[in-house]
């Protein structure tokens, strides 16, 4: 295993536990989307914000979905570590964190459960 691997799994691991820390829940589900590849991101199921990420997408698709939704809270009030802080800043459009009272998630109507 490379050392990026290595990286790449600490990093998703610091942001699976910064969702769960936000009482957001990360599954990880085969997304099938015909003509394309979809890694997954942040939605909204039965009013309930979670992270649906493709299990087949490569480690940094699945950072880049995290990082990405993570980005629309307020993280302010919760410890994160420097490095995942500066890493999660970078996904701003200013490099401050984002204004979260404009924030969209998208709604996504499930009937099933």
């Amino acid at each position: 295993m490379k050392k990026s691997d290595l990286e790449d799994k600490a990093l998703l691991a610091q942001l699976e536990e910064l969702a769960d820390s936000l009482s957001l829940k990360v599954r990880y589900e085969k997304i099938k989307k015909e003509a394309s590849f979809y890694p997954g991101g942040l939605c909204r199921v039965k009013g309930e914000d979670l992270f649906i990420i493709n299990k087949n997408a490569s480690a940094d698709d699945k950072i880049q979905a995290l990082a990405t939704g993570m980005i629309l809270f307020d993280l302010s009030q919760v410890y994160i570590k420097p490095a995942l802080r500066e890493f999660l800043l970078r996904y701003s459009d200013d490099g401050q964190e984002p204004d979260t009272d404009t924030a969209q998630i998208p709604d996504q109507d499930q009937d099933q459960e």
